[in-house]
């Protein structure tokens, strides 16, 4: 298993059908090789996935 990425350099953003209501959305930061997904009004716990995971679920929920 791999090292714990660095949080404190994460830079994130929200997902682009997030509206500007201030409503529930979803945050993604890339810290290779993983992706850190959170959501923002709730910003505890944060999830990690391989990027290459992540990759392929993105792909699949495009198709």
């Amino acid at each position: 298993m791999g090292s714990t990425p660095d949080l404190a350099r994460a830079q994130w953003r929200k997902s682009s059908y997030s509206g500007s209501n201030g409503g529930e959305c979803v945050e993604v930061a890339a810290l290779d090789p993983h992706i850190a997904v959170r959501d923002s009004k709730a910003p505890a716990p944060i999830l990690l996935f391989p990027a290459t995971a992540w990759s392929a679920f993105m792909e699949s929920v495009k198709g």
